[in-house]
């Protein structure tokens, strides 16, 4: 509990630190919550990498910092800035830790990412640089967030149902959400499967689907991590036996196993991978993009196995005197 309580305090501490959105920023996510509901705001959570990201400086200088933005969202949300800085010592460990958490729970993968969530922390909308300048940005921010008000509306019209009918209008608001951000809706899905249990909307068996395929990623990221390639091929190679994988799907498991055999040079099992990957769906932009790349990994295999060439002595011609 006190564990707890010094890692609150910690955030609350920092939580005043400037930001690179300048003021009217928060940097503590669950305060920003608290206040979004007292405020029956909505929360903007900016992902950004502040010292290095140039998308993410260019929003920031030509839409975050003028006046023109702050008083056009004062009204309609909550800012949080999520930053992830090459130079860390303006920020807390403590909230370095929420920020790889918050990263992981939202699943961002690229900078800048722009989430506009409920007080909850439920995600309705997903943006990221926007030419035009605050104004503009404005615009497009009001036109996403219409997108919470037919949620809303879509849901309290459902509560009005009850049986299959409630169900397809639950999976009909949530289709209109993005796809990605499908599982912080937990609480409706299982109303799904209890209103339609033998899954006749095929919503719950397509979110279970989902959420294993997104479990795997994360576990072949983590043996890439730990330098087990041969782990992450034996779990890819488990999951589409056990799950009757087929056409894309199969395909976007086939190319995560790409990374770590060509790491191994393993590259006659890469060549067999491709060739299973085209055959999967010979028609899609996977395939023709394999097909293309057939070549290249055949100039791997045969550069991999030229001997290397030992470096001259030192002094020898060859040597470039002042290059050590």
């Amino acid at each position: 509990m006190k564990t707890i309580q010094l890692a609150g305090l910690a955030l609350a501490m920092t939580a005043s630190f400037a930001t690179a959105g300048g003021d009217g920023w928060m940097t503590d996510f669950e305060a920003a919550q608290k206040k979004a509901a007292a405020e029956n705001k909505d929360l903007l959570v900016d992902f950004t990498g502040s010292d290095w990201c140039s998308w993410c400086i260019k929003l920031n200088e030509e839409v975050f910092s003028h006046d023109a933005f702050k008083k056009g969202v004062a009204d309609k949300f909550v800012l949080v800035e999520l930053d992830f800085p090459r130079d860390k010592s303006g920020i807390s460990e403590a909230v370095q830790k929420q920020n790889a958490e918050l990263q992981e729970k939202f699943q961002v993968k690229g900078f800048p990412t722009i989430l506009l969530l409920d007080a909850q922390g439920r995600p309705f909308a997903q943006t990221g640089y926007q030419p035009g300048g605050p104004e503009k940005y404005v615009t497009h921010l009001d036109e996403l967030r219409a997108k919470r008000v037919e949620r809303d509306q879509a849901f309290a019209a459902a509560e009005k149902l009850t049986g299959m009918e409630k169900a397809k209008a639950l999976v009909g608001a949530l289709k209109s959400l993005p796809e990605n951000h499908l599982g912080h809706y937990a609480e409706i899905t299982a109303q799904i499967a209890e209103l339609d249990p033998k899954d006749e909307t095929g919503f719950v068996a397509a979110q279970t689907r989902k959420n294993a395929m997104a479990a795997l990623q994360k576990d072949v990221m983590a043996a890439m991590r730990s330098g087990k390639p041969d782990e992450v091929i034996a779990k890819i190679d488990q999951f589409i036996a056990d799950n009757k994988v087929v056409g894309d799907e199969k395909q976007a498991l086939l190319g995560m196993k790409m990374n770590p055999l060509l790491g191994a040079k393993k590259f006659d099992e890469a060549a067999k991978v491709i060739d299973e990957l085209i055959a999967a769906s010979p028609e899609s932009k996977a395939a023709k993009f394999a097909a293309e790349f057939k070549p290249r990994l055949q100039k791997m295999k045969e550069d991999a196995a030229k001997p290397k060439k030992p470096n001259p002595p030192h002094g020898q011609p060859g040597h470039v005197h002042g290059a050590e």
